[in-house]
């Protein structure tokens, strides 16, 4: 049984239009870096997320990509805004009694999602959230890497014996 984890809902597109660096020219690029960071970020944070890209103008249904038990993204189907999908999870979850937050800049989501008893959190606010935890991380781990202070050769690691022997089968070629 996996644990209940705080449920972020991500409109994808409003968040990608406040992400600063992404390209927006591609939004095929543009999407798969936020999964990928969102993925991740939910990963360290321990949160659910569920990230939700409009397909009002596709001829596709509804799709669900699962990536894990924790994360996963919903591509709406043809006349279904991301907003529609994230009001009909929040009031299922919120129902459960699951802890629900709404990321979005939407005003009018906002206001619905309140009064279903979920929380918001305005896009820019969660963008920020994103950078300090991806700077965290690499101040950790990346910050005092040391590199040997010499080469790590066989030679150092083997005696002066064998050294000398694999000298020769060297020269000999």
């Amino acid at each position: 049984m996996k644990e209940k984890r705080p449920h972020y809902l991500v409109d994808g597109y409003n968040l990608i239009h406040v992400w600063e660096g992404i390209n927006i020219g591609n939004l095929d690029t543009a999407r798969t870096f936020l999964i990928r960071s969102l993925h991740e970020y939910g990963a360290y944070e321990k949160f659910e997320i569920t990230l939700v890209f409009d397909a009002m103008r596709s001829e596709d249904e509804e799709r669900t990509e699962i990536y894990d038990d924790y994360f996963r993204v919903i591509y709406t189907a043809y006349n279904t805004t991301a907003d529609s999908v994230i009001e009909r999870i929040s009031y299922e979850q919120v129902r459960q009694n699951r802890e629900v937050h709404v990321v979005s800049s939407d005003a009018v989501i906002e206001t619905v999602i309140l009064g279903a008893g979920a929380y918001r959190m305005p896009s820019r606010e969660f963008y920020r959230a994103v950078v300090r935890a991806k700077e965290h991380l690499r101040k950790k781990y990346l910050s005092n890497v040391t590199l040997p202070l010499k080469r790590n050769e066989v030679g150092d690691r083997i005696g002066a014996e064998a050294f000398e022997k694999l000298e020769q089968i060297r020269r000999e070629e």
